[in-house]
């Protein structure tokens, strides 16, 4: 989920109908930890239904059932209708990803409802990049030697300008992205493998 796009620069996927642009009233209805939890869950395995949901994540079916029609109702999911069955309702993401527009333009909003639901966001982004490199950390002993030998956990310390900041964090979502489509989704010894990229400045005193 792409988190910042800034001014100026043209914003990506522009005719892309499966990636949704966030704009205010949308950020309002996503900002909710669970919502946004929910919301990650479909994109990442497919369509379900609230119990279903609410198995995975451990809530009530009653809080997923009501968080996902919100979702609905800002455009964020939808029914699937073929695969409900009688009174079963299965839910399936609308957009593949999310993007949101210069991210300045949330945290610096005159209006502190908006400020706030950006807050949300993007802390609850944070929360599940720590729990799904802590859920691989847990988990790493029951991975073939191949994929012990193939993953990695980096930080770096670098002096740059915001200008130098903003190259380094396009090319490094460029490289990612020209890993895209190269294996099949049925190949041997695949594995959908999670890239989390954080760039940010800390002060020097």
């Amino acid at each position: 989920m792409p988190t910042n796009e800034p001014e100026d620069r043209p914003a990506p996927y522009p005719d892309d109908p499966k990636i949704h642009h966030v704009d205010t009233r949308t950020l309002r209805g996503l900002a909710h930890p669970l919502r946004i939890r929910l919301l990650n869950a479909l994109r990442e395995f497919g369509p379900a239904t609230a119990s279903g949901l609410a198995d995975r994540l451990g809530e009530s079916s009653g809080a997923t059932s009501y968080h996902l029609r919100q979702l609905a109702t800002y455009g964020f999911v939808e029914d699937d209708p073929e695969r409900g069955k009688g009174r079963e309702r299965w839910w399936k993401s609308v957009h593949t990803g999310t993007v949101f527009g210069p991210t300045s333009d949330f945290v610096r909003h005159a209006d502190a409802e908006v400020r706030g639901a950006m807050g949300v966001v993007l802390h609850e982004v944070a929360t599940m990049h720590a729990q799904e490199l802590n859920t691989w950390l847990g988990t790493m002993h029951e991975w073939p030697e191949e994929w012990l030998r193939s993953w990695e956990v980096s930080d770096f310390k670098l002096r740059l300008t915001p200008e130098l900041s903003l190259e380094l964090a396009e090319k490094m979502t460029e490289l990612v992205q020209s890993y895209r489509g190269r294996v099949p989704d049925d190949a041997e010894g695949s594995a959908v493998v999670r890239t989390h990229l954080h760039v940010f400045p800390r002060p020097t005193d």
